[in-house]
């Protein structure tokens, strides 16, 4: 069944989605807000979101810069402005389609066919690396471990950090954006929680947590995720 999450908070619109989606076996979630929707995201793992750019607490925009730091799940936006600049900043965010509203249930299930039908044809293979003995599925947040002990458990929040460093090979993700993905704007300065998540993250998947040869400090910057010449899945 297609998990598909519904961010809007118009209360109309979000029961008409409900209902058609659900008639057509569609499993359905809410977020009313874009908080709400990152962490709902980070737990419910949509095969296809549908997106409001004007949420009460933060710009659509901004929400999509957030889930694609660690999902390659379509976004499909729902929106009432039709102007080509909110299109395109949309869409250089990391949106799949554009829909104005007001809009035809016919068409956006269309739409939701369309990407997912994409999707599934093209698997993002840096969604799956090794981080030290462990076989890291990002996409589906699963941990083996490929010596043959049993598979770790990642809280959502570290899934959402390490999704943004694997997705992002080898590049420098900055404190600001990690903070402003992760937890929002308003933690943009916040980096004792980072320090705290990768702290974590190394002490569950590094062999040494104390000298990372892969989650990676470039301080007073960001962190840095690198693939070992023998650590490709592919």
């Amino acid at each position: 069944m297609t998990k598909v999450l519904i961010v809007d908070d118009e209360p109309q619109i979000v029961r008409a989605l409900r209902i058609n989606l659900r008639a057509r076996g569609y499993d359905i979630e809410i977020a009313g807000d874009g908080a709400t929707a990152l962490r709902v995201a980070s737990a419910y793992h949509p095969d296809v979101l549908v997106l409001d750019l004007g949420l009460p607490d933060m710009d659509g925009v901004d929400v999509i810069r957030g889930l694609r730091g660690w999902t390659a799940a379509p976004i499909i936006v729902l929106s009432g402005r039709t102007g080509s600049e909110d299109k395109v900043q949309a869409l250089d965010a990391g949106a799949d389609d554009y829909i104005t509203k007001p809009f035809g249930v016919d068409e956006l299930l269309a739409r939701i066919r369309a990407v997912t039908r994409r999707h599934s044809a093209t698997p993002d293979a840096r969604s799956v690396v090794q981080i030290g003995r462990y076989r890291v599925d990002v996409a589906n947040h699963q941990v083996s471990d490929t010596t043959g002990g049993g598979d770790l458990r990642l809280t959502p929040t570290e899934w959402q950090l390490l999704g943004a460093l694997v997705r992002n090979p080898g590049k420098l993700v900055t404190h600001r954006q990690l903070l402003h993905d992760i937890w929002g704007p308003q933690y943009a300065t916040e980096t004792n929680y980072l320090r705290q998540y990768m702290a974590q993250l190394r002490r569950k998947l590094e062999q040494d947590p104390a000298h990372p040869r892969q989650l990676l400090t470039e301080p007073g910057m960001g962190y840095r995720f690198v693939r070992l010449p023998d650590s490709s899945t592919s």
